[in-house]
């Protein structure tokens, strides 16, 4: 199997999670090999990804056949089937891939899930929801990006009453326990280290910060 000088990507379960992330893995220039249960789920991206197998994610000798052994990283997205969501995750465990990451479908399955000890336990549906529930909550909050222990980093829309103020100004660090990351205006990333950089119209800040602290600061100003 050809392999440049990025990580290599096996996704198993090709609905609308897997096939997403798999198609946009292939997008940045990576190896991606997807693998479903369902033939037609495989047919529809066999001309996008790097190689499409159908193969059942239960079956520990089928993904060894398949060479799921040989990747960096696996994404199990399975849907519906707990079942097949943990075994599947065992398997590839036991094949002894690096890095892996699964998908679970609620709260309950994603205790159940963690047990096996994956690298990561995604829930979908509840990430998404809480991103568009904060960009709805302050539109100023044009995207945001959680660190993981209750740590983000928000790209903020400076609306017009800050507009000829200095970052420093702002106090970010005393009053909020928030540090300015930079500031982006077009397509220039402008440092914040001196604190002396004065807000224009239009300018973006990239704030890190707790999430609590970031709120109380977006709606603030």
């Amino acid at each position: 199997m050809a392999r440049n000088h990025n990580r290599t990507f096996v996704i198993i379960g090709l609905g609308t999670v897997g096939s997403t992330v798999a198609s946009d893995l292939v997008r940045y220039g990576n190896h991606v090999m997807g693998i479903d249960i369902n033939e037609k789920s495989v047919a529809a991206l066999s001309d996008t990804l790097s190689e499409a197998v159908i193969a059942d994610g239960r079956d520990e000798e089928a993904l060894r056949e398949a060479g799921v052994d040989k990747f960096d990283v696996a994404l199990i997205a399975i849907g519906e089937d707990l079942e097949a969501n943990i075994l599947c995750t065992m398997n590839v465990k036991m094949l002894g891939v690096k890095t892996v990451w699964v998908k679970a479908i609620n709260k309950t399955h994603h205790r159940i899930l963690t047990k096996l000890e994956p690298d990561r336990v995604i829930l979908p549906e509840q990430e998404i929801g809480q991103h568009i529930a904060q960009k709805l909550h302050n539109p100023a909050v044009r995207d945001y990006l959680s660190l993981g222990n209750g740590t983000h980093v928000i790209n903020f829309q400076t609306p017009d009453s800050l507009n000829g103020q200095t970052v420093d100004s702002l106090d970010l660090e005393k009053t909020y326990d928030l540090r300015c990351l930079g500031l982006s205006r077009g397509s220039d990333f402008i440092s914040c280290e001196s604190g002396a950089v004065t807000i224009a119209e239009g300018d973006r800040l990239l704030i890190l910060g707790r999430r609590e602290n970031l709120r109380k600061f977006s709606d603030g100003v």
